[in-house]
């Protein structure tokens, strides 16, 4: 069943892809019809007009797939089949996921053409510019436009209880620790740009399923060690081998700041730093056992930078000072 769930979420993102590449051709062969000599005269001519029709015609294709999608999970999972409504695909389509006009959207390419003609560089470079830009805000909002109106079909299927993140390799270290983590039906996926990743619509029957199809630990295992340095950083990639846990060794890299500490400027991170922080907490305990602050730990206030694990191995000067410092910064247990 798992299995066959998944296939479905596969192939309800391969359709999409498809209805994107579409879009992206027929973006590409108006752009080619673009005068660099009179941008805006030439978008104005109707070039912009026909990408915006592209484009909407790109959501309108995505956001009908969705309760199709949907229907097929639940009947694979035998769960009931009653919906209290359907996706209304025109809904998704003519404007940008946050309620902009398309237009003044894909115009943007044209300014960003105007800039780097404008900041020196030649114009077949710019106009390639402007192009790269437009094919990624128009493939952007086409698959919006299709995750929207999955999320609006899940919630016309009373059965549906949420959904789980399905990764799709290759995947960034974002992603990849985030493989078959479970969000509420009504939570928000959030995703990188050109993010891969599908959502997988979970009924009450398949709920708390172990559902994410990749572990992370064996996908970075699996990787060569030049995939590892390259994905999550060679210093990120030495920490995992060296036994840190993969979500706090990617997470730190969230809130990387530069310091001074220990006499030295270091770069060091927010992440696990606040008062539910694992590294605040374990801080506080380690203050309380030395007698530095009341029992209750009330009076704790946190001083210590926490290190980045590239930090940990330029100061350490040894392997077991190096574990040392990975398990007192909170990356290994």
């Amino acid at each position: 069943m798992t299995g066959n769930v998944r296939q479905i979420a596969l192939r309800h993102y391969r359709r999409q892809q498809r209805i994107t590449r579409l879009t992206a051709n027929q973006v590409q062969d108006l752009w080619r019809l673009i005068d660099a000599g009179d941008l805006t005269g030439s978008w104005n001519s109707g070039i912009g007009r026909g990408m915006v029709q592209a484009v909407t015609a790109g959501q309108l294709a995505s956001a009908g797939l969705a309760d199709d999608y949907v229907d097929e999970v639940v009947d694979a999972e035998g769960a009931d089949p009653e919906r209290a409504g359907n996706v209304r695909p025109n809904a998704f389509a003519g404007l940008t996921a946050d309620g902009r006009s398309l237009d003044s959207l894909m115009y943007l390419s044209v300014i960003t053409t105007k800039q780097g003609i404008g900041g020196g560089l030649s114009t077949q470079d710019a106009m390639m510019r402007g192009l790269r830009q437009a094919l990624t805000l128009s493939g952007s909002e086409v698959t919006q436009a299709g995750r929207g109106a999955v999320g609006a079909s899940m919630v016309g299927k009373r059965t549906i209880q949420g959904y789980v993140r399905v990764v799709n390799p290759p995947a960034c270290s974002r992603c990849i620790i985030l493989a078959g983590k479970e969000y509420g039906w009504n939570k928000g996926f959030q995703r990188h740009p050109r993010c891969d990743c599908v959502h997988l619509p979970t009924t009450l029957v398949a709920r708390n399923q172990s559902r994410g199809y990749i572990d992370p630990n064996d996908y970075f295992n699996n990787l060569s060690r030049a995939e590892q340095d390259r994905i999550f950083t060679v210093a990120g990639a030495r920490a995992i081998r060296e036994g840190g846990e993969m979500a706090a060794v990617v997470n730190a890299r969230r809130g990387m700041y530069t310091t001074e500490a220990y006499g030295r400027t270091v770069q060091a991170t927010r992440e696990g730093t606040t008062r539910r922080g694992y590294f605040y907490r374990q801080e506080r305990r380690r203050a309380i056992d030395r007698g530095l602050v009341s029992p209750s730990g009330r009076d704790f206030r946190l001083m210590t930078p926490r290190l980045l694990p590239e930090e940990i191995f330029r100061l350490a000067d040894s392997r077991d000072e190096a574990i040392a410092m990975l398990r007192r910064f909170g990356y290994i247990t």
